[in-house]
């Protein structure tokens, strides 16, 4: 079983960047394809990105797509999501999940998950 713990959120304005983090206990990271979400008040959880590292893939949601970044550091049991030019509708709460899915962006598909982390975006 595997423990995530997400962290970097925080206040920003818009066009800022923000690099959130995943850090993995339990269990090796890699085992994994790692998911980030994020839940808006009032929203349902929306998938913003996957990594995979067998066979390896990536995906973004079109709303991140070309400013937000997925990576992954195996020897730190990291999976990093960096966020370019952020804009008011990225704020949210943000969490990562562990599991193999069956469709990436579908949380119910993920066994494991972190606490999540604040990220506001305002003016």
């Amino acid at each position: 079983q595997v423990q995530l713990v997400e962290s970097g959120g925080g206040s920003v304005q818009p066009g800022d960047s923000l690099r959130l983090s995943c850090v993995a206990s339990g269990d090796t990271l890699d085992y994994y394809a790692i998911g980030w979400f994020r839940q808006a008040p009032g929203k349902e959880r929306e998938g913003v990105s996957y990594i995979r590292d067998s066979p390896k893939a990536m995906y973004y949601s079109d709303s991140v797509k070309g400013r937000f970044t997925i990576s992954r550091d195996n020897a730190k049991n990291t999976v990093y999501l960096q966020m370019n030019d952020v804009k008011f509708g990225d704020t949210a709460v943000y969490y990562c999940a562990a599991g193999w899915p069956t469709a990436w962006n579908r949380a119910s598909d993920y066994d494991y998950w972190g606490q999540g982390t604040q990220v506001i975006v305002s003016s």
